[in-house]
């Protein structure tokens, strides 16, 4: 998985106040969590562009101060109207500790479904991972290369690798719907096609 770097500053003061100043100024309030104490923390909110609006998932070099910290982005926070982060949490990484994260799901290869005039409908972009760090994907590739009209992919046809997907292993990822045009020309195909069986099973 590759690394980013953010740069961040301590904050001398905490309160609402201060926090809504600091994004007036184009940055984003934090918190460092993983440590004996809890580093609260500011960073230019350009920083979090690469990290935040991606396929990729990704590590974090942060660098507060000049003391570094390998890490994820655990949560984030936007408004709800213009979409500024208003909050960001990291979390400090431990080569001996598994952690979990959301990783996007990137999708290759043409359904069968979608060339017959099926929708392709993507139901999840990313799934939550527990792993050690080293063993963490950027992303999770799926293959759309078997997937015919009314058909799913489901959690668990995923092959994990050295980690755990964590999500119902039931739950649909991806599925290719019939079109509404479509749906009564493929119901009378099926009943003409077990029509014929069932005479060509009588005739016998």
């Amino acid at each position: 998985m590759k690394t980013l770097e953010i740069i961040g500053y301590k904050r001398a003061n905490l309160g609402k106040k201060e926090a809504k100043r600091l994004r007036k100024e184009g940055n984003v309030p934090c918190v460092l969590y993983g440590e004996k104490e809890q580093v609260h923390f500011y960073a230019p909110m350009a920083l979090f562009k690469e990290l935040v609006y991606t396929s990729e998932a990704h590590f974090v070099h942060l660098t507060i101060e000049g003391t570094a910290y390998k890490c994820i982005l655990q949560d984030i926070q936007f408004h709800p109207v213009s979409e500024i982060i208003l909050h960001a949490d990291f979390l400090v990484l431990s080569d001996n500790k598994k952690v979990k994260m959301n990783i996007p799901i990137v999708f290759s290869g043409r359904a069968p479904g979608v060339e017959k005039g099926g929708e392709f409908i993507k139901i999840r972009r990313a799934l939550q991972v527990l792993a050690y760090p080293q063993d963490m994907p950027g992303h999770i590739d799926l293959t759309i290369s078997t997937l015919d009209f009314g058909k799913a992919i489901k959690v668990k046809d995923i092959k994990e690798e050295r980690y755990e997907v964590l999500d119902p292993k039931v739950a649909p990822i991806a599925v290719v719907e019939i079109p509404r045009a479509l749906r009564g020309k493929t119901t009378a195909a099926e009943g003409e096609e077990a029509t014929s069986e069932a005479t060509k099973a009588n005739s016998e």
